[in-house]
């Protein structure tokens, strides 16, 4: 099948699901670094299923890449595609598209590579930059000739209209006109380069590999799965470049406050992740306790949507004292791709991926405990079949407050008129899924829960909570110029 043919039809219960931006890990200092960085990508799977890509170097062959659709398993583990990226230098990446074409087009697979006057240079990026669309108007009408539909090839167009000596610095120069999130993994023939936008809005960790090699990863499973140590995470406005097993620092696009992406912790990261030295699952046990204290109802069991609504469904029993039960169990086999081909099983949706363990919950009051309500499409067809088994009320207690402004930072959501939340109250959200009772947790309680005791800082908040509050900290230019109305502050 030709890539611009290849169909990627995502699960019904998936659409009804934040997408999960993409991951980047890279590794310097080690043999067989692409192999290094496979396993990297696998253990960040969860931030990006559509297509991977890695990029290579060794000092005799030069650089070498693969793209590739799919699941890193069923094409990074082959020994004949491996062995085509030799060296000790490697990065790679996992997509799912945010910005450019929604679907499959081989061309827009990172990392992207880029020949320079002093060199090659690969670039992998997470995140989403704001100003995309006026940056690429701008340079094509000076010449630039893109290759793709993605935001994350202005940075090779702008490391080339560079007058900077190194590459390094040029990536500086590079970063300095984009506006939005990036965490961006790079590599030079001999360098590997690790950069957060200003606000720290994506993750980025720094590894060590034994006695001489580094890595850098989205997320700590990723040094985990390679045996790497955790050394610290990559600070807001900061650039590291790795070459001989040294590392230098610099700050070159300012310290404000961090903005880190707060449904990281809700749901985007993978549960044994350390964020900020905070295990993930244990924060999301957290929220879970807070749900508890806030929205409280009798009932007989608590049940997690599987998988990610598990850690705080815990949470929620232990605080409650309501007994945590299985009450629904997921199909581990169920691929993301799976075509349907009649509307009839297109209806089946969601059973397809989860089903109702009918003898537990027959009779039975349950509290149904999910991280999150987009569309609310899934959670009406959840609740059906809870109440088919034979439950005898079902009440949703969710994990976030309610999602009613879409992202721009490098998560794909829906227009802001598919938002449930954006369209109705809470009230009118619990008529239309049809259930008996339907509770958010508080923004505030959502910030007790991720650590900050006082909750909320209104006047200068702690995390991007954006897609709860509407309060973006880099306004949204492109999206502005394409008629967004931005939330007015209190003030004005």
């Amino acid at each position: 099948m030709k890539p611009e043919a290849r169909p990627f039809l995502s699960h019904p219960f998936d659409d009804d699901k934040l997408k999960e931006e993409c991951g980047v890990f890279g590794v310097i200092g080690v043999a067989d670094a692409a192999n290094f960085v496979a396993l990297g990508m696998h253990a960040l799977q969860h931030r990006g299923q559509e297509a991977g890509g890695i990029v290579a170097y060794d000092a005799d062959q030069g650089f070498n890449s693969a793209h590739r659709f799919g699941y890193v398993r069923d094409n990074f583990t082959k020994a004949s595609l491996m062995e085509t990226l030799p060296g000790s230098l490697g990065i790679g990446h996992v997509r799912y598209s945010t910005a450019g074409s929604k679907g499959a087009v081989i061309r827009d697979v990172q990392p992207f590579f880029g020949e320079f006057a002093m060199g090659g240079c690969a670039i992998a990026h997470n995140g989403n930059l704001t100003n995309a669309n006026a940056l690429r108007r701008e340079l094509i009408e000076r010449g630039s000739i893109f290759q793709s539909s993605s935001d994350s090839e202005c940075i090779i167009h702008l490391m080339a209209r560079s007058i900077q000596k190194s590459l390094s610095e040029r990536i500086k120069d590079a970063l300095r006109r984009v506006e939005g999130a990036f965490s961006i993994v790079a590599m030079t023939r001999t360098k590997l380069i690790g950069v957060r936008d200003a606000l720290g809005v994506r993750p980025l960790v720094l590894g060590k590999i034994g006695d001489h090699g580094y890595c850098l990863s989205s997320e700590t499973c990723g040094l985990d799965i390679i045996g790497a140590e955790l050394v610290r995470e990559i600070e807001p406005g900061e650039m590291v470049v790795i070459a001989n097993g040294k590392i230098e620092s610099s700050h070159p696009f300012g310290a404000p406050n961090s903005r880190f992406c707060i449904f990281e912790h809700v749901y985007f990261s993978r549960p044994d992740s350390i964020i900020g030295g905070r295990s993930v699952y244990e924060t999301r046990r957290q929220i879970g306790v807070e749900l508890a204290r806030e929205a409280p109802v009798e009932a007989d069991m608590v049940c997690p949507v599987p998988d990610s609504g598990t850690p705080a469904a815990i949470g929620y029993s232990q605080e409650s004292g309501i007994p945590y039960a299985m009450g629904i169990i997921r199909n581990q086999y169920m691929g993301r791709t799976f075509i349907e081909p009649t509307e009839q099983i297109r209806n089946m949706g969601v059973r397809l991926k989860l089903n109702v363990n009918r003898a537990l919950v027959k009779g039975k009051r349950v509290v149904l405990v999910d991280d999150s309500v987009v569309r609310g499409t899934t959670s009406r067809k959840i609740k059906d079949m809870i109440i088919d088994a034979g439950a005898a009320s079902v009440h949703f207690r969710i994990a976030s407050p309610p999602t009613a402004w879409p992202c721009f930072y490098g998560v794909d959501t829906p227009d802001r008129g598919k938002l449930l939340a954006a369209n109705m109250t809470e009230e009118q959200m619990r008529e239309w899924i049809g259930v008996d009772s339907l509770k958010f947790i508080s923004l505030d309680g959502l910030y007790r829960a991720v650590g900050e005791a006082e909750g909320r800082n209104n006047a200068r908040p702690q995390y991007c909570d954006a897609c709860f509050s509407g309060e973006y900290p880099v306004a949204p230019s492109d999206q502005i110029e394409s008629g967004f109305v931005m939330k007015l502050k209190a003030a004005e």
